[in-house]
């Protein structure tokens, strides 16, 4: 029997993300993630497909405004000369946030997510609650649930809209940064914290649609691939919004409805109306926070 010897790992060191590295963990996100979709893809699925250049300049340009922001929650893992991994995270109020972390998939099983997750986390000092998105990956739901927060499973709905099925819909106008001081009262019920300037990059990349009436208020970010961000007060106000984001959602293309947790039934059962079918995503992580709802989180900004 041959065996084969483990890599030798150079040094390890982690150290702050900088602006130069940008571009370098963009495309190492962009392949850990695809890799990861790869292993846990369901026989039958649609094959996975890597980060269009539109969407890498989105991420780089969110990932600069954190950055400005929150440099202190954004860390790189260098072995010798190469960047093996990163993660970033942010502050808003007292919520801590867990926004992009990954691997390269050569590096990982080493404890090198591990040193970076204790790094990101060293941000999170006198916050009193923490968000994360998870994926399907086992080995990440041990991580998290070891740093302490309690794993709720997530759903994603994705196919074509039956356009039939979409119903009349009233009280929706386009939103703007008028509608902010309510929408982060929404944000701050749900998740305790508002989003204060993140709104600005949402409104600068996405569709930001609102209901603002005596029935209820609410507000939700989408684009060309469905939903991408809602909140509500209630159901039938989030109903309403999920409605128009699908129908929003140019005909013949798919569209996904992702992050719903068990709490935001209404979603599923809006999701399946439009005709779209469900599966099991990943894991909402939460420290000190119960899964917010009516909510659909965004997955780098939750």
């Amino acid at each position: 029997m041959t065996v084969v010897p483990e890599p030798e790992r150079p040094d390890l060191r982690i150290r702050p993300l900088h602006r130069d590295d940008l571009r370098v963990v963009e495309r190492l996100s962009s392949h850990a993630f695809l890799d990861l979709e790869q292993r846990l893809a369901v026989p039958g699925s649609a094959a996975p497909v890597g980060r269009s250049v539109q969407a890498a300049q989105v991420w780089i340009a969110r990932t600069a405004r954190l950055l400005e922001s929150d440099a202190d929650g954004c860390w790189v893992a260098e072995l010798g000369d190469d960047v093996a991994g990163f993660a970033t995270s942010f502050r808003r109020e007292t919520t801590w946030f867990l926004s992009t972390y990954a691997v390269l998939p050569r590096w990982q099983g080493l404890g090198i997510g591990k040193a970076l997750l204790d790094a990101a986390l060293t941000y999170s000092r006198g916050c009193v609650r923490g968000m994360l998105s998870a994926s399907s990956d086992p080995r990440a739901a041990r991580r998290y649930r070891l740093a302490g927060f309690d794993l709720h499973p997530q759903m994603r709905l994705e196919g074509t809209v039956d356009r039939s099925a979409v119903p009349e819909l009233r009280h929706l106008r386009a939103g703007t940064s008028g509608d902010q001081e309510w929408m982060d009262s929404l944000d701050r019920t749900a998740r305790g914290a508002g989003r204060g300037h993140d709104h600005a990059f949402l409104r600068s990349v996405h569709r930001l649609r609102v209901i603002d009436h005596r029935t209820g208020r609410g507000y939700a970010y989408s684009n060309l691939d469905g939903v991408q961000l809602l909140a509500a007060d209630n159901r039938r106000t989030a109903t309403r919004l999920l409605w128009d984001a699908l129908a929003a959602v140019p005909e013949g293309r798919t569209t996904r409805v992702a992050h719903v947790t068990g709490a935001n039934q209404w979603a599923v059962e809006t999701a399946m109306e439009a005709g779209l079918h469900v599966r099991l995503d990943g894991y909402l992580g939460l420290k000190g926070l119960k899964p917010p709802t009516p909510y659909l989180h965004h997955g780098a900004l939750l």
